[in-house]
């Protein structure tokens, strides 16, 4: 099998410059980081459509944004004509995939994986167009659920060096901490799953990852060993900060998810809006379909300059995961609350009847009774523990009514305004704390 222990360097320029359009877009975009054989793929994609895949592990009720990027990356391939398959790891969740873990994951039930698909496959057909053959949702549970262990073996995991296995990162990281057997075992799946793909649909590229890598470049070599055909491997960058930091959550420390029920429109839109200046280039490339030109026009400023960007960014973001009302609607509140450049920050009866704040109600009785600040913004979920909210409050993070507060005082019901208590920590985490 071919050797996992040499990690491919992030893909920058063409060896021959002798490939597809879509694979030169890929590249300008930023989304081509690893690729088993550049010149192979492109000559590929030049020649017709070639179906490719991506694989999604249904371990949470939504997608999110670091999902994303391999969602836009198919997105790009299929508008250059060529054909997704969105595959949901039914079976391999059943798994758990080890990588980027120091622990084993907690086992799922069939009936929270396939709950949790369910919403997968809404949220993939959004950005993809998978009628009339255009494309293909498929579950490895089809095939993965009733496989001969034994047959499996001998038929599969003959082609498989344990020695190559064990210098993959996912798994050499773990072997300190610990590594089960039954987690060993996902690398092979998930190659058998490009097999599979391969058989049934023709699919002859895999995407994913980075951290990825190992477990398709096998999948690319089942191809080749079993049945004699070329495959690729092809691998985005992880969603980074320009620090190197893990992108994905908001200030709060929650995941920005697609699902509107877990992160409103408002807060995705929020979530773009307030990236770091140094990443707005490369969020813009990622996701949305601006022109690279109109991209690098939107970023040459610096500093203040680059709000509109963000705002561009926050905007075209939304649109293509919540659609064109609610991302009209998630900047028009972003306006009113905080104004831009040309507008006024909210008042606070603006910020009352502000649809896009979350809505926290407490029992009239702890209001009557007199409830700590610190208490309040630990119930808001705007802090962690008193601790922290005390730390907020002290170091002028922290407002009620858009008044900065004591962190000793009390608040009782005489502080309503409108029958609402309006909670601020930071520039732009709001709550409206209902009485019930």
């Amino acid at each position: 099998m071919t050797a996992l222990t040499t990690p491919a360097q992030p893909l920058a320029t063409s060896a021959t410059g002798a490939h597809s359009s879509v694979l030169d877009t890929l590249r300008e975009r930023g989304f081509l980081y690893q690729c088993s054989d550049e010149d192979g793929l492109g000559r590929a994609l030049s020649a017709g459509p070639v179906t490719y895949y991506v694989g999604f592990d249904p371990t949470a009720t939504s997608l999110h944004i670091g999902n994303l990027i391999q969602v836009m990356a198919m997105t790009h391939l299929q508008k250059a004509g060529h054909r997704p398959i969105a595959l949901i790891g039914g079976g391999t969740t059943m798994v758990g995939d080890p990588t980027g873990r120091t622990s084993a994951r907690p086992i799922m039930t069939r009936v929270e994986i396939e709950s949790n698909a369910t919403h997968f496959r809404g949220q993939i057909a959004h950005f993809l167009d998978l009628s009339k053959g255009q494309g293909f949702l498929v579950d490895n549970a089809e095939w993965l659920l009733d496989l001969n262990y034994i047959a499996f073996l001998r038929d599969y995991g003959r082609h498989f060096s344990v020695n190559d296995m064990l210098r993959a990162e996912a798994y050499r990281s773990r072997l300190e901490t610990g590594l089960t057997f039954l987690e060993f075992n996902y690398m092979l799946l998930q190659a058998y799953d490009f097999l599979e793909a391969f058989r049934r649909h023709g699919c002859t590229l895999q995407l994913g990852g980075s951290d990825q890598w190992a477990n398709i470049l096998a999948g690319a070599d089942l191809i080749r060993r079993v049945e004699n055909a070329p495959a690729y491997a092809l691998t985005t960058p992880l969603l980074l900060t320009s620090t190197g930091e893990k992108m994905g959550k908001t200030a709060s420390g929650e995941r920005v998810w697609l699902d509107r029920d877990q992160t409103s429109p408002f807060e995705y839109y929020q979530f773009w809006v307030n990236c770091d200046d140094r990443d707005v280039a490369r969020l813009l490339a990622y996701f949305t379909y601006l022109p690279m030109d109109e991209i690098r026009d939107l970023t040459a400023t610096e500093g203040a300059g680059l709000r509109a960007a963000k705002q561009r960014l926050a905007y075209e973001a939304t649109v293509l995961a919540h659609g064109t009302a609610d991302a009209d609607a998630a900047r028009s509140a972003s306006s009113a609350l905080f104004g831009n450049t040309d507008g006024d920050r909210a008042t606070l009866d603006d910020l009352v009847d502000a649809p896009s704040i979350p809505s926290i109600p407490i029992d009239a009785s702890r209001l009557q009774d007199g409830i700590l600040i610190v208490d309040l913004f630990v119930h808001a979920g705007l802090a962690d523990s008193r601790g922290a909210a005390r730390r907020l409050i002290d170091g002028g993070g922290a407002t009620l009514n858009e008044a900065r507060v004591d962190s000793l005082l009390t608040v009782g019901t005489d502080a309503l305004h409108r029958g609402i208590l309006i909670l601020r920590a930071g520039k732009k985490r709001y709550v409206r704390i209902t009485v019930s």
